[in-house]
């Protein structure tokens, strides 16, 4: 059983790892803004931002692995990276593993290919939203050896607009894109979930980035 600390553990991937970890018998508190009114057993609650310096305190404490699925979005624009600079500080003094949900867009689109996100094809509103979040990829790359983290980039096709359904099944790849014969891009939100606590069970990409998709 492990101690895992999701922040963002009430948004839609954050609740879903949540619950799929909850499932598998580890020890897991959410933090977010707000304490939701319908709860999964057993997971403790706690009420929290990744701007704050005593949430992140407490969120390293009497952890195994910190996870944050928390989007640069709304008021979050331009702060996460931030935020999550200082949580990978906190992590490492407190040598707990450090898990991000990344995004899609700062993916390759093939070896040696463009980004995702600078493609015509990546809609306009999200190109802030996935820079921030390549920048917050470079900043782990160049941390100290001493941070153990993981950082996890979904399909293109990942999101509550598609949740899709749990097959058990995913495959994963590294820095370039997954897409199937048809060039769809896609995981459902409950396989994105099972392939987190799988790499938090058994890790297998130490201090990387990987992708996981159909």
């Amino acid at each position: 059983m492990a101690r895992i600390t999701v922040i963002g553990g009430t948004g839609y991937a954050g609740s879903l790892i949540v619950a799929e970890a909850a499932a598998r018998g580890h020890q897991v508190t959410s933090i977010s803004r707000s304490v939701p009114a319908e709860q999964v057993d057993g997971v403790t609650y706690v009420a929290g931002s990744l701007l704050d310096a005593d949430t992140r305190a407490r969120a390293v404490a009497d952890a195994d692995v910190v996870y944050s699925a928390i989007s640069p979005r709304g008021d979050m624009a331009g702060q996460t990276r931030q935020g999550l600079a200082d949580l990978a500080a906190a992590a490492q003094d407190a040598g707990v593993r450090l898990g991000i949900t990344g995004g899609a867009g700062s993916l390759l689109v093939a070896e040696g290919g463009p980004q995702l996100f600078t493609t015509p094809e990546f809609p306009e509103a999200f190109q802030a939203e996935a820079l921030e979040m390549g920048e917050v990829l470079d900043d782990l790359r160049a941390s100290d050896e001493a941070l153990d983290w993981f950082f996890v980039s979904p399909a293109a096709g990942f999101g509550a607009f598609a949740p899709g359904e749990k097959t058990g099944a995913y495959r994963v790849g590294g820095d370039v894109l997954l897409a199937d014969a048809e060039g769809n891009s896609f995981i459902s939100g409950a396989d994105f979930a099972t392939a987190i606590v799988d790499e938090i069970e058994k890790p297998a990409h130490r201090r990387a980035r990987f992708t996981v998709a159909y």
